[in-house]
């Protein structure tokens, strides 16, 4: 493990945050707090957030599809469930 491999991972979640942030707010067109650079950054938590729970719980996510060595499931679910969780915040 080298720091490339660190970098490689951490850009994997990124990514995925990214993603969701676009997906939540752009496709969804939800209202969050702080508008995409908001959504942008609880994706990019979520999304560590769920590689951390992958990590802790990882006999339990072994069946499930690993790229980049990282659990993209775990790391898709957990941003897009705190995005989620943040709009239904901004709407209350």
């Amino acid at each position: 493990m080298t720091l490339p491999y660190f970098f490689i991972v951490a850009l994997t979640y990124l990514t995925i945050g990214f993603a969701a942030a676009i997906f939540i707010f752009y496709i969804l067109k939800r209202n969050v707090p702080g508008k995409f650079i908001g959504a942008l950054v609880v994706g990019c938590i979520g999304s560590f957030l769920g590689g951390f729970v992958y990590q802790s719980f990882s006999d339990i996510f072994n069946r499930l599809a690993d790229f980049n060595d990282v659990n993209i499931y775990a790391a898709v679910f957990a941003s897009i469930l705190l995005i989620w969780f943040l709009s239904k915040l901004s709407s209350s």
